[in-house]
């Protein structure tokens, strides 16, 4: 054979070497690629995953451990918030049973403020004393704890509602008498035979008068009147019609004066102290009324304490200028007694 065709023979071989090994490399390649972008079921293990480079970053690539982490970290986060909610939710009904607590234990109280102040007046009308261990018996025992405080609304509401003063009588025994604040002062039976003192609604209108310079206008009286809840031509439950009680009861017992305005025109009107407000009470007791109703002191007022004190001031001297006034009548009286006892007879 000549060394020409065994030359092609050996060339053709070569060639066709060449080219297997080339497909082998390439099918090689072809099938590590699909397996690092479609891996199969078995991938998760190392069987058939190729080492080296590639490995790496195929596994770098898997995220089963990273969705697994977060998953976790949410599921977590979802159980936190909901223990949060559910303490935030105790804590509003703590708040809830706290809130109707209080509003219930304020009804009571004010229930049993209003059932002593009652029997308090029962007591008044019917000229009665109290005793302190008849007052602690109309208080239920939930309310213990409440006394002083239920007391002193008690107190207050009987001094500064219907002016009556609570006197200690009996000291050692703790028995006490209710006073009328002015002496004469009627007191309004209601049709049930229930007695309403109105001497609280006096001292009021005595004190609006006492700031307002001794005289204050019908408008001022019925500012202070509508503040208090009573309204000119409306029945009030407890003391009726306004304007009534005023007219026919303290300008008729002439412990108000009602006259008109010098020089008003149209006519207006006003109120004065009447003579018999200024017999039985001073501005200084309708000024401590006031600041009791204002929850402060008398000198809290410096003007009107001033005036007060001034008043005070006179009506010692005019006491003291009465008392002088009868004891030179008694002395002459004596001596002239002495005298005829010596005369011979």
């Amino acid at each position: 054979m000549p060394r020409s065709q065994k030359n092609r023979r050996r060339g053709r071989k070569k060639r066709n070497k060449t080219v297997e090994k080339t497909k082998e490399q390439v099918d090689a390649r072809a099938t590590v690629s699909k397996e690092h972008e479609y891996p199969s079921s078995s991938s998760t293990s190392n069987k058939g995953i190729p080492h080296g480079p590639v490995a790496e970053k195929s596994t770098n690539k898997q995220s089963p451990k990273v969705t697994y982490s977060s998953t976790t970290k949410a599921t977590v986060s979802v159980g936190t918030k909901s223990n949060e909610e559910k303490k935030s939710s105790v804590k509003e009904k703590v708040k809830h049973i706290q809130k109707i607590t209080r509003k219930y234990t304020k009804d009571t109280i004010d229930e049993m403020v209003v059932t002593l102040v009652h029997y308090m007046l029962h007591k008044y009308q019917m000229k009665e004393s109290i005793t302190k261990a008849n007052i602690l018996r109309n208080i239920n025992q939930a309310h213990k704890n409440h006394i002083p405080e239920i007391l002193n609304r008690v107190f207050e509401h009987i001094e500064l509602v219907f002016g009556l003063d609570m006197k200690e009588v009996e000291p050692n025994k703790q028995i006490y008498v209710l006073v009328n604040k002015l002496k004469t002062c009627s007191d309004k039976r209601l049709a049930d035979g229930r007695v309403v003192p109105l001497s609280g609604l006096l001292m009021t209108l005595l004190g609006v008068i006492f700031t307002k310079g001794n005289c204050a206008t019908e408008e001022q009286i019925w500012q202070v009147l509508n503040r208090m809840g009573f309204y000119d031509g409306k029945k009030h439950f407890l003391f009726g019609e306004p304007r009534k009680l005023i007219t026919r009861r303290f300008v008729k017992e002439r412990y108000l004066e009602y006259e008109q305005v010098a020089n008003s025109d149209p006519p207006r009107y006003q109120f004065l102290w009447g003579p018999k407000a200024h017999a039985e009470t001073t501005k200084m007791k309708v000024l401590e009324f006031l600041s009791k109703l204002h929850e402060t002191i008398p000198i809290a007022f410096p003007s009107l304490y001033e005036e007060a004190l001034i008043d005070q001031e006179e009506r010692s001297k005019s006491e003291v200028a009465a008392k002088d006034c009868t004891v030179p009548k008694i002395k002459t009286c004596c001596k002239t007694k002495s005298r005829l006892s010596t005369q011979p007879r």
